[in-house]
This record gives structure tokens, C-alpha cells and sequence, in this order.
């Protein structure tokens, strides 16, 4: 049985400024440039928290190329305001998790200057439960996002995951690893983080 450990969570946009601005406004703090994912097109802005977890405000990269497959993080299909979409886990062997979790999708090696890693990514780009299920990604080596962002000073509080069969989710993934994750039952699927800052509690949604 894999043991899923949180590792990042992400904002969509519609592009990459609003869904930063969306984060800023939330927390009242600054994130920093980040780069760009050339096999899905896309690109994003970081910050970095406490506890070796971090957030991306993640779009579609308007001047990359079409990529040849559906985008991660259901971005084709994106649309209103910026909101917080993904929570992304780690696990030490991909393979191994995708036995256990073959939902989750098929295995796509990643790279991005000194970082190497694969995230499990659905032909369809669409998670399964509304895309409440986390993507699942594995780290190559000891380098990590986070060991390369300043600190904010924030940490992850509470993380909730909504949706109507929260219940189900949470039997089929287990126990998470990293921080507090909480399932509730909803009318409607969506993420909501509550984050301890230098200027006390922010929730962002």
C-alpha cells in the first residue's frame, strides 16, 4: 500500500499572471518566477512554503506550440476566474502507485533545467472524481522545487477536498502524508487551503 505524500498544490489560470495575482491577493505575499513545461505547453509562477511544500499559478503558455497530447491539470478546458484546482502528491515509485491507482494515468518523464521527475498524467487530461484526485508525482533524485524558492513564511493549515463522494475518495486514496488533508462531502467538486502567513490566517480557494 503506497503511502501518498503531499507535495505541491496548484492554482489554474487563464493565464499565468491572474492566477499569480489570485495567490498574491489571497495570501498577501509575493511568489517568484517560474519557467515553462515545454511536453504540455504550459507555464507557471512558484512560492515557496514551509515544510518543503510549495504553490504553482499555473496557464497554457500562449507562445509555446500545440502539445500532441491533452494538457495536465484538464488546462484545455480551463475557464473563469483563477481558482485552486490541483494537489499534487509525491510517491517513490510511480509504477508500483499506478498498480495501486490506475486511474491516475500513464507515466510521463518530465525535465526542466536541474529538475527531473514523472507525473502521472490520463490520455484525456482529465483526473478522475471531477479532477479531485491528485496528480501523482515522483521526483528523480534528491532536488526538489522547493529547496530552490525563498521562504514565504506561510504554512499549509488545512487542506479540504469537496466533492460528492468525498468518502469514496478518501477510502480509495488512504492516508496523506505532509500535512492536514480533510475530505468533505459537497454538492460540488472544488479545493480550499487554509495557510498560517505573516499576516495570520488566509484561505485560498
Amino acid at each position: 500500500m503506497n503511502t501518498l505524500l503531499l507535495d505541491h498544490l496548484a492554482v489554474s489560470g487563464t493565464d499565468r499572471d491572474t492566477a499569480r495575482a489570485h495567490i498574491e491577493e489571497a495570501l498577501g505575499l509575493p511568489m517568484q518566477t517560474g519557467g515553462e513545461h515545454a511536453r504540455f505547453g504550459t507555464h507557471n509562477h512558484l512560492m515557496g512554503l514551509e515544510g518543503g511544500l510549495y504553490l504553482e499559478a499555473i496557464s497554457i503558455d500562449p507562445i509555446a506550440p500545440q502539445p500532441d497530447r491533452p494538457r495536465w491539470f484538464d488546462l484545455d478546458d480551463f475557464a473563469g476566474k483563477p481558482r485552486l484546482t490541483n494537489w499534487i502528491c509525491a510517491v517513490p515509485d510511480m509504477m508500483h502507485a499506478l498498480s495501486q491507482w490506475p486511474g491516475a494515468g500513464d507515466p510521463i518523464s518530465l525535465e526542466r533545467g536541474d529538475l527531473r521527475w514523472q507525473m502521472a498524467v490520463p490520455q484525456s487530461g482529465k483526473l478522475p472524481f471531477d479532477g479531485t484526485f491528485p496528480p501523482l508525482i515522483s521526483w528523480s533524485g534528491t532536488l526538489h522545487p522547493a529547496q530552490m524558492l525563498c521562504s514565504s513564511g506561510a504554512s499549509l493549515k488545512q487542506l479540504t477536498i469537496h466533492h460528492p463522494e468525498a468518502t469514496d475518495l478518501a477510502d480509495l486514496l488512504g492516508v496523506i502524508a505532509g500535512a492536514s488533508v480533510r475530505f468533505e462531502t459537497a454538492q460540488a467538486s472544488s479545493l480550499s487551503a487554509e495557510f498560517d502567513t505573516p499576516h495570520g490566517v488566509r484561505l485560498l480557494t
